[in-house]
């Protein structure tokens, strides 16, 4: 009888049970963690003055303060590479002028080639000799392109790279590597620059050890470390000549020998720009931005308005993003979470130039109580753009960078 009963009950249960089964089956699973819930309720914790959106902005997965104005730091870089692609074109190339005038003299006009490096320098003086440059006296140098008010807001006058000053005509970063021993002589710590007198005056009171210091005490320098190199390499090459080194506008008269077109196409600058996070080069291209449309010489000014209406076209405005300058130095520059996904959006064409860690394309923003990140976690073959910024003294964007990602994982 007992039997019977149980499977009376057992007959008549089936069709909930089956019922069950279906939905646990089709309903989507929760993220690890015990469910979004938790998750959010993690990474809030984690936050003390800041802001996240992961997603898009029509169809968010997280989202906190998405739509208030944080510093971003140097995830601004990714609206630099935008600006830039977008602006300047593919096809860009920087390009430096060379002259000849006088008695032999070689006149240099800049145009702001962040990659002005020894090697390409060396590459330049060879095409001079084939063109029959045989001799070089005086170097004159002009970097009148560039009119800059002030240097980067947010740059600091330390000896940093990262504090590297923009101009038209700068070498190697504008910056100087160089080698100390303890005797107190100074030599070139790279083999392809020569030891330059700009090094020994520098490194004069520096300690012993291997320094790489930026030029912008002085802007004198900038040009003068140019020059100095250019007659270094000069004097490796074998072409005779000696003089000057000095500023000096192109006078009307002079013959010009060579157009340089950088040799570093202009998505392989953004992809250094972005991996390394230089900030003279991202400020090099903002400025070139603003002379591509507006004319030269380039301004600080004229690269704000470009800029600014670039983003407008976007459908940003300064509610959203207001950029002072390219690089993410100033704490003058703000960002809404939200409208860096909308950036992260545009750029989608260009996210392989972004550096990849742990699957995720992904940039970093650093300064003193500033901690962000902007990119796109992996699904499958789509990408989930993603930012985190927080303004707040402690620094835990990874671990809610972690938490976000565990809400993207697809079913």
């Amino acid at each position: 009888m007992a039997a019977t009963t149980n499977r009376a009950l057992l007959h008549a249960a089936m069709p909930c049970f089956l019922l069950l089964l279906f939905t646990l089956a089709f309903a989507a699973p929760c993220p690890a963690g015990g469910g979004k819930k938790p998750i959010l309720q993690q990474i809030d914790g984690l936050i003390a003055n800041g802001g996240y959106l992961a997603g898009t902005n029509d169809r968010p997965l997280a989202a906190r303060n998405e739509k208030t104005l944080f510093v971003p730091a140097s995830t601004l870089k990714i609206v630099t590479a935008l600006g830039s692609l977008q602006m300047l074109g593919m096809d860009f190339q920087f390009r430096t002028e060379f002259y000849l005038a006088g008695s032999d003299d070689l006149y240099i006009k800049g145009y702001g080639d962040p990659f002005l490096t020894s090697e390409e320098i060396a590459v330049i003086l060879r095409t001079l000799q084939q063109q029959g440059v045989n001799t070089i006296n005086n170097i004159f140098l002009d970097a009148g392109a560039f009119q800059l008010e002030q240097q980067a807001d947010g740059r600091s006058e330390t000896l940093n790279p990262y504090d590297a000053a923009n101009s038209a005509l700068a070498a190697n970063f504008n910056t100087i590597n160089f080698r100390k021993d303890t005797a107190g002589i100074i030599t070139s710590a790279e083999p392809q620059t020569p030891t330059l007198p700009i090094m020994l005056r520098l490194g004069k009171n520096l300690p012993p050890g291997t320094h790489r210091i930026n030029l912008t005490n002085d802007h004198q320098d900038i040009l003068i470390h140019t020059g100095e190199l250019f007659r270094g390499l000069q004097q490796r090459l074998g072409i005779k000549g000696q003089g000057d080194i000095a500023g000096k506008t192109v006078p009307g008269k002079a013959r010009l020998m060579l157009t340089h077109r950088s040799s570093q196409p202009l998505e392989q600058i953004i992809a250094g720009l972005l991996r390394y996070s230089n900030n003279f080069i991202a400020n090099q291209l903002f400025l070139s931005c603003g002379a591509k449309e507006k004319g030269y010489p380039a301004t600080w000014r004229k690269s704000r308005e470009v800029f600014r209406a670039f983003l407008a076209s976007l459908g940003l405005h300064e509610e959203q993003i207001v950029m002072v300058e390219g690089s993410g130095l100033s704490r003058h520059d703000l960002v809404t979470p939200a409208a860096m996904v909308k950036i992260l959006q545009a750029f989608r064409p260009y996210a392989h130039l972004l550096h990849e860690d742990k699957g995720r394309l992904i940039k970093s923003g650093t300064l003193t109580g500033v901690y962000c990140y902007a990119g796109y976690f992996p699904r499958g073959a789509d990408k989930i753009p993603f930012v985190v910024m927080l303004n707040q003294p402690k620094n835990l964007r990874d671990q809610v960078v972690n938490l976000l990602e565990k809400l993207t994982v697809k079913p």
